[in-house]
């Protein structure tokens, strides 16, 4: 995707972690196992202690588009998907089978509306894997000014309370970083 060299992409693709149980784990009775198993799964903290996404929103003046890479922490992601899929189990990774469920979630929680106030549209490009983030890469096609624009970002909201999503606005050489929280889930550009 934009912005890596064939290296990072590699390294990206490498990253994937598999949880394996130790070999004496096996001598146990399943009901010691099972119980062994639910205290060691309730006594792990959550993957991080904030919630919060990373937007880069920068206009490409040749192609008359936004070029857009949304960073969500990827259990964060999953837990979202579940929620709005009737606690379907996702697990997000490269050249997996959900980039339409992503895609689908992505609309509806990112939103540009123009000036006439009318949703642009969002081409999805796809999402890239690294480490315990998920990068999303969208095109918006733009034309004209952005006085009257408005961006709704209530991405993973609906999951956390806590939740901020920082958006970084390059367009020409007018540079902005708004920020979205519960409360404050729109701005004009």
């Amino acid at each position: 995707m934009k912005g890596r060299t064939e290296d990072q992409k590699e390294k990206v693709r490498k990253s994937g972690r598999s949880l394996r149980f130790p070999g004496f784990l096996t001598f146990f009775s399943p009901p010691i196992f099972l119980l062994s198993s639910l205290l060691l799964l309730t006594s792990f903290k959550p993957k991080h202690d904030y919630h919060v996404s990373v937007t880069q929103m920068q206009y490409n003046a040749s192609s008359r588009s936004f070029e857009v890479s949304i960073r969500i922490f990827t259990d964060d992601l999953e837990k979202a998907l579940s929620q709005s899929h009737a606690k379907q189990r996702f697990v997000i990774k490269d050249n997996d089978q959900n980039d339409r469920f992503v895609e689908e979630y992505i609309r509806k929680s990112f939103v540009l509306t123009d000036s006439q106030k009318k949703n642009t549209p969002i081409k999805y490009v796809g999402k890239e894997q690294e480490a315990d983030a998920t990068w999303v890469y969208l095109e918006i096609p733009f034309q004209g000014a952005l006085n009257g624009c408005k961006l709704l970002n209530v991405t993973l909201m609906e999951v956390f309370d806590d939740q901020v999503n920082m958006t970084n606005v390059k367009f020409q050489s007018e540079k902005k970083t708004l920020l979205f929280k519960k409360g404050q889930t729109s701005h004009l550009l």
